[in-house]
């Protein structure tokens, strides 16, 4: 198997919302109402979205290939929250439940990380549901640490995570 990450690129919009859903499907099952995700888990609604990001040119996003095919994808920006002006945020990271736990989650987040620090960045933070053990387990594995911040997302909590660069 070949896998390669790559910047998203007009086109993408399709791959990028295919690869969410799906992962959201698997990943957020019983963190979620069923309600809320399947409303939140619409691809052409989410494609939609994406296009609007990449007409705007909105975020550093990337997707991750396995001989050719998205599997994993990943967006980061400077931070949304307004009391950490001095952080890059990831936004998303995605992948296909067929092949977790095969570290390709690992080299997105790593690629994430160096392009965050390429970009002047010495802080990065994210956001995860308070739920997600296997995510807080992933990202805790990639040296982010939990705080005390704790906000309301989607009829359940996200905590907020941290890590210098």
């Amino acid at each position: 198997m070949c896998y390669e990450i790559r910047r998203v690129k007009q086109g993408d919009a399709d791959a990028l919302g295919a690869v969410q859903t799906a992962s959201w499907k698997a990943a957020f099952r019983g963190i979620l109402s069923e309600e809320m995700l399947e409303k939140l888990t619409d691809p052409q609604k989410t494609a939609a979205m994406y296009r609007r990001l990449l007409a705007d040119g909105t975020g550093n996003g990337y997707i991750g290939e396995i001989d050719g095919k998205a599997h994993c994808i990943a967006y980061w920006d400077k931070t949304r929250d307004a009391d950490m002006p001095q952080y890059a945020e990831i936004i998303c990271i995605h992948s296909l439940p067929d092949n977790w736990r095969k570290g390709y989650g690992g080299q997105m987040m790593d690629r994430l990380l160096a392009d965050i620090a390429q970009a002047g960045f010495e802080k990065v933070m994210l956001w995860v549901f308070t739920e997600n053990a296997r995510a807080r387990a992933f990202y805790e594995a990639k040296g982010f640490r939990p705080t005390d911040k704790i906000q309301p997302a989607f009829g359940t909590t996200e905590i907020c995570y941290v890590k210098e660069l």
